[in-house]
């Protein structure tokens, strides 16, 4: 008798192909088992319960049982569809974008709470129209650096450890501001205000992030450097704004 190990956890949709003839693989960022790659039996059959569940950007409550190489989805059932999102090419670039960079960034079944919490954080708050998409991004990006080995630091210099209260340059080989006595190589000139703007962005909660007024020259500095870090440090580079950034060109 075979008794299969069944696996109830939250999670996201992120990315999903056709597989075999009916079914569909599915990559899901998850609560309780980070990143999996899953078998959904049926999916693109239009009359099947798999359907709507295995849809890109849901995010439902699943159970899977282990196969032999992958998980396999056995129920589920939708929290939030955050169809709102599709209906926006902002929102759905940039929700797409954040699941792009789960994909490239988190490592397969790497468990962590509160990034999954910040990832549908991002998500809620994109389906809304309280706050700058751009920014919300921007905040996520940094949590996400955090994360995953690569987080800045502001409040201490990045090179000698002295406290410092704001800095005019980022070191991205050591990952944050640099004080004005040390070297400056390696890394990036950013103005003061885009300094204390990336350190209230990575300090303060998401749905808070509306407070920051800046203007698109410090919203750019801002994307430089995080742009910069992301495309260097991982396996690849996320492709899904480069269609927004062109548009908006």
């Amino acid at each position: 008798m075979i008794v299969l190990s069944l696996v109830k956890t939250k999670g996201v949709i992120i990315k999903s192909i056709d597989y075999k003839e009916n079914d569909k693989l599915i990559w899901a960022y998850t609560e309780e088992v980070g990143k999996i790659t899953f078998i959904a039996r049926g999916a693109k059959k239009s009359k099947s319960k798999n359907l709507s569940i295995t849809l890109p950007l849901c995010f439902g409550e699943y159970v899977f049982f282990k196969g032999k190489n992958l998980y396999n989805l056995q129920e589920g059932k939708i929290l939030n569809s955050f169809q709102g999102l599709l209906n926006n090419l902002d929102k759905l670039t940039y929700s797409s974008y954040i699941c792009e960079l789960i994909d490239i960034c988190v490592q397969e079944g790497e468990i962590n709470k509160l990034l999954f919490r910040d990832f549908i954080t991002c998500l809620y708050l994109l389906n809304t129209d309280a706050m700058d998409y751009e920014l919300l991004v921007r905040a996520f990006e940094l949590r996400l650096l955090k994360a995953t080995g690569y987080g800045l630091q502001f409040d201490n210099c990045s090179l000698c450890k002295k406290k410092i209260a704001t800095a005019e340059y980022i070191s991205l080989s050591h990952y944050g501001g640099v004080c004005i006595e040390c070297k400056k190589e390696h890394g990036l000139h950013v103005s003061k205000a885009a300094y204390n703007a990336l350190r209230f962005l990575n300090n303060t909660p998401m749905d808070k992030i509306y407070r920051l007024n800046i203007t698109t020259e410090i919203k750019k500095q801002i994307e430089r450097v995080t742009t910069f870090i992301i495309n260097s440090n991982y396996s690849k580079k996320p492709k899904s704004l480069e269609m927004l950034n062109y548009i908006k060109e």
